[in-house]
């Protein structure tokens, strides 16, 4: 204990006594330590962490996956018949649903409305959980039955923010969705569910409506006694009926089972790749780190040879220097690895804050103890890491010239630090590409044709989940007297309202039939949304043929619809379709042109043009009206000729002045709507933009160390060879010379490295090649740049250096 004590004092003094080689190395452990914290709470909180119920092993979702005669699928959500066949046919499990996301409802108390994120569940739901409400109930059977009591549960924090923690408010009615719901139930402080909603009300699921698609949402729960492989025998046998249908109707010869998957995995299943592929970089960046900071120790350690020489001399064992500096080393790495938690915890606050609301599906993401135990383990790696090949190298020290003379530049020593140099520079060639690929792939994705002028376009959406619009006539009213409102604002030039925009996905319709022409009897899956009567205008969408919808096409009229240009060319091929009919009698009476939308379930790309049905709003069935504003709510759109003081004020005016119990829940301009669609992108490209930088700082940095220190050591040899006629040119690209050797190899490394790693990330670039030149191009350009500048930087001292008295000295 005593040496350790020693050796730790000695440490400190001679970390002390060279603060620039210490706040380097400080620095960088910080920096790649902190990096590789901070997405090791997202990757804790999404994977390694377990869900915040009890018995979470025991849980799962879903899934079903497809294969046969088309691409293998898989899919994880449930109809209304799968789910009562689940609940009533397979006994190893306690089943539930949910609607699988939140839906915006209003909340009236007294004059005051407010705007609330709510949950549908069924039955049992928070049983399976494992979650008891601190006073009243969960829904029982009864009440999630179709046309059964309106009943709600409150999150305590609803609880407490509006009605005050009064616990009188159980058994008593709230009016929510335009009608009273009778309080069953308030939830514990501080729990959550998958969605997370401030209020819950019973799903009452069944085989029509929204329960005819697949939209519920599965969790399970494994009852003692019984095993996943159990249950998913129960659940193919269950289901086997409609693992026939599916495959007579939609799909001949497919092969369908259905297996369940941890509810954790099913959760996190969208985010769990790129979370990966950051913990990958953040690797890369730790490696960089580690083959740097060996470098700058080794470089130490050759300047210190007199020092070991002489204690060598004395007596000391070559086990006593390498424990010595396994200790510096050490110590380095524990205050490092502080900075290094310090560094983090920042660095995952601002993360978390450039990802957008709601974007991970986990209440928070804390760095905890095992985010702590992997930045002590961090630590300690890189302290073994970069301190393994400067202790060795003492081994091979020779007393008697270390005696005799300053160390010199070996060509070992000098090959082992280009080595490093190369393999750190090959790290950050995968990652500068890599980022450089993503970074065109937002580019490319935000300069898409959107199909509409997003100038001088506002937006607002409101909750129409009110009983008081399942009525036609009523939703009619409410839509014709507010877009008129909005008309007469000042500037205002057009107003409209539309169940989904641009860059949204709307209902997904299957199986709409063609009912005339050579293409009848074919069904054809599209998306459907109604518009009102100055949609396109609004948007300035063009109709390429046909008319756009008007006052007349009300809900006494003609049936009609209008088709999007990708609709007409893939079903009609390319002919004009105006004056044919869709379904029973709904006539096509225009196209239009494509406008960007999100994915549906068969591609992936972030924005695309899918087929659309556009439908009048006045022509919008009763029965479908419940169904739709239960998961989408319309947007208002209104177009001005240029800034409006007072816009969204004046918006929520003329919605109030017809029904001033529905409140707008937010105002977008078009490219916030944009920006949410390609949310995913910017984070990814946010993220490994930073870790390239920092990459290539590192490697800068050692390139700039190597070459530092061989003028440093070389400084004799330099003034004899300017003495004997040598320029200070000559002598720069002579000194120079490791570092742009190391660079070219490690860049050649590295573009090799880049065909099976870039290669991975085909599912995430969209319109730009896997190999893309002018990426590639960019990342030699900017490394041959960093090169430069980091190798003539320190070769600028060979200029001051004085030939005179260089000789003199020798």
């Amino acid at each position: 204990m005593d040496a350790l004590v020693q050796n730790l004092r000695f440490a400190a003094r001679q970390l002390w006594r060279y603060p620039g080689f210490t706040v380097t190395v400080i620095l960088t452990l910080a920096l790649s330590i902190g990096a590789n914290a901070a997405i090791f709470s997202i990757v804790n909180a999404l994977i390694l962490k377990s869900l915040p119920y009890s018995h979470p092993e025991r849980m799962g979702t879903i899934y079903t996956r497809i294969t046969g005669t088309r691409p293998a699928d898989e899919r994880h959500k449930v109809n209304g018949e799968q789910w009562e066949l689940l609940r009533d046919n397979v006994p190893s499990l306690m089943s539930a649903v949910s609607s699988g996301r939140n839906s915006g409802v209003n909340l009236q108390s007294g004059s005051h409305v407010q705007y609330l994120q709510a949950g549908r569940i069924s039955a049992h739901y928070l049983d399976v959980l494992g979650i008891h409400p601190v006073a009243g109930r969960n829904f029982s059977e009864a009440e999630d039955r179709v046309n059964g009591p309106k009943t709600a549960i409150l999150s305590y924090g609803l609880w407490r923010n509006s009605f005050g923690s009064d616990r009188n408010i159980l058994g008593q009615a709230i009016l929510l969705k335009g009608e009273p719901y009778t309080v069953v139930g308030i939830l514990p402080e501080g729990v959550t569910t998958p969605l997370n909603a401030e209020l819950y009300t019973a799903l009452q699921g069944s085989h029509k409506g929204e329960g005819s698609g697949t939209n519920f949402q599965a969790i399970t729960r494994l009852r003692d006694g019984a095993t996943w492989q159990q249950a998913d025998a129960e659940i193919n046998r269950a289901w086997s009926l409609r693992t026939q249908r599916y495959e007579l109707e939609n799909n001949p010869g497919a092969q369908v089972t259905y297996y369940s998957v941890p509810l954790q995995k099913g959760e996190t299943a969208t985010l769990r790749p790129q979370a990966l592929t950051l913990m990958v970089a953040a690797g890369f960046i730790l490696l960089i780190a580690c083959a740097n900071l060996a470098g700058l120790t080794l470089v130490r350690v050759l300047r210190r040879t007199p020092e070991v020489a002489t204690r060598l001399a004395l007596g000391a064992s070559h086990w006593q220097i390498q424990k010595q500096l396994w200790v510096e080393n050490l110590l380095l790495a524990v205050v490092g690895g502080m900075a290094g938690v310090a560094t983090g915890f920042i660095a995952l606050r601002g993360l978390l804050m450039l990802l957008p609301e709601h974007f991970l599906p986990v209440a928070s993401v804390p760095l905890d103890g095992r985010v702590l135990a992997f930045t002590l383990l961090l630590s300690l790696l890189t302290s073994l890491l970069f301190g393994m090949l400067p202790a060795l190298a003492t081994r091979r020290f020779d007393l008697r010239s270390a005696l005799a003379s300053r160390a010199a530049v070996g060509g070992d020593r000098l090959r082992l630090r280009q080595a490093l140099i190369v393999s750190e520079v090959a790290l950050t060639v995968v990652l500068l590409a890599a980022s450089g690929l993503l970074i065109r792939t937002l580019i490319h994705l935000q300069t898409l044709p959107p199909g509409f002028n997003p100038t001088g376009v506002m937006t607002a959406r409101a909750s129409l989940d009110d009983i008081r619009y399942h009525d036609p006539a009523a939703f009619q009213k409410l839509l014709r007297e507010s877009t008129l409102a909005m008309q007469q604002i000042p500037g205002v030039q057009h107003a409209a309202v539309g169940l989904s925009l641009p860059y949204e996905r709307s209902l997904i319709m299957g199986a709409l039939p063609i009912r005339d022409g050579k293409e009848a009897g074919q069904k054809v899956t599209a998306d459907e949304t109604y518009i009102t009567p100055g949609y396109f205008e609004a948007l300035q969408v063009p109709v390429l043929s046909g008319r756009s919808f008007t006052e007349g096409d009300g809900p006494d009229a003609q049936r009609v619809a209008i088709v999007n240009q990708t609709f007409a060319r893939k079903f009609f091929h390319g002919e004009n379709p105006v004056g044919r009919y869709l379904d029973k009698d709904m006539m096509i009476v225009g196209v239009v042109g494509d406008v960007a939308i999100a994915p549906g379930v068969d591609t992936g790309a972030p924005i695309t043009g899918e087929e659309t049905v556009y439908i009048p709003a006045a022509q919008v069935p009763a029965s479908l009206l419940s169904v739709v504003h239960a998961w989408f709510q319309p947007s208002w759109i209104v177009r001005t000729a240029g800034p409006v003081e007072g816009l969204t004020a004046q918006m929520q005016h003329a919605l109030a002045s017809v029904d001033p119990n529905i409140p707008f829940s937010g105002f977008y301009g078009m490219r916030d709507l944009l920006a949410k669609t390609l949310a995913t992108q910017r984070v990814e490209v946010a993220l490994l933009s930073a870790m390239a930088a920092l990459a290539l700082l590192l490697s800068a940095v050692g390139i700039f160390a190597l070459v530092a220190n061989i003028v440093a050591q070389k400084t004799r040899e330099i003034g004899i060879r300017i003495a004997l006629g040598s320029t200070v040119r000559q002598a720069m690209v002579h000194i120079g010379a490791p570092g742009v050797r190391a660079s070219v190899l490690g860049l050649v490394l590295g573009l090799i490295l880049c065909v099976g790693a870039l290669r991975a990330m085909h599912s995430v670039l969209y319109g730009v090649g896997v190999y893309d030149v002018p990426t590639i191009f960019a990342v030699v350009l900017m490394l041959a740049s960093v090169t430069l500048v980091a190798t003539t930087v320190p070769t600028l001292r060979i200029a001051r250096i004085d030939p005179a008295k260089t000789l003199r000295e020798e």
